[in-house]
């Protein structure tokens, strides 16, 4: 099974803008249809609360012919066009698909942040974790989301293994960002952040990239779009990620970044994984 997951940072502007940016982002799509997989994760959509338009549907059929594909967006009283997830997957695949709310604070169980496809043999699910935002304003709630969050990791682990994904909003180590000296106190890579998705590993999940890269360096999947060199300097952060049910780690076989030129922001990750070993 062939899967990838991006933060796309709106689907709306890459399917229907000319800007330059839209530009990059239908080119790294492109990409990622080059590579066939059976199942995407999108996040950050930022669809409208009406979800994708007859517009969006007309050119995702078009890109995705034998694809389906299921949305989750944004409600009252979380902001209009915010945040967002979308899956989709291979016609043929029949999951049955859920929209989980984990009791998290504030409006985050209402802003469109988690799908799970169930399969007879494994749970696919993706999140978009809240950022904690400047001045870490959501930080307190975010540390709530994600003791919520490992709880309904677990609680799927327990009937089926489960394939995780997302933009998790966290540099787990030093390793995993270019200047950890100077953002401790950053959003992303604060001490209660790390340990927050440490204590999700411990639960029985495994980070892919790292159990078939080690402790390589210089590896990231995000790069701030608002600082103009920093993918040329490389000076990103790894805070996408795959994760698997650890009984699953060894069926692993490509855990790896989609080069996405020279887009800023998000690059897609691909995951390969022989479930049938």
């Amino acid at each position: 099974m062939k899967l990838i997951t991006w933060n796309i940072d709106s689907l709306n502007a890459t399917l229907t803008s000319d800007s330059n940016r839209a530009v990059m982002s239908r080119e790294v799509m492109n990409t990622i249809i080059e590579q066939n997989p059976d199942i995407i994760a999108i996040q950050e959509t930022k669809l409208p609360r009406t979800g994708p338009s007859k517009k969006h549907d007309k050119i995702l059929s078009t890109l995705f012919p034998d694809y389906e594909y299921v949305w989750r967006v944004s409600e009252e009283p979380a902001k209009k066009s915010y945040a967002g997830t979308m899956f989709l997957y291979k016609s043929h695949l029949k999951p049955e698909v859920s929209y989980p709310e984990i009791g998290a604070p504030d409006t985050m169980d209402k802003e469109g942040r988690i799908i799970t496809l169930e399969f007879d043999e494994v749970y696919v699910t993706q999140v978009y974790t809240p950022n904690s935002g400047s001045g870490l304003v959501r930080l307190k709630e975010r540390q709530i989301w994600d003791e919520k969050y490992a709880d309904y990791l677990s609680s799927l682990d327990e009937k089926k293994a489960v394939i995780a994904t997302g933009d998790y909003n966290v540099a787990h180590k030093e390793i995993d960002l270019a200047h950890p000296e100077r953002n401790h106190k950053s959003a992303g890579f604060t001490d209660e952040e790390r340990e927050g998705f440490t204590r999700l590993l411990n639960r029985g999940f495994t980070d892919t990239f790292r159990h078939l890269h080690g402790d390589v360096t210089g590896r990231y999947s995000w790069w701030n779009q608002r600082a103009k060199t920093s993918k040329i300097n490389n000076s990103g952060w790894r805070i996408d990620y795959w994760l698997v049910s650890s009984r699953l780690a060894d069926k692993v076989q490509t855990s790896d970044m989609i080069d996405s030129g020279d887009r800023q922001d998000h690059t897609p990750l691909m995951l390969e994984i022989n479930l049938s070993m």
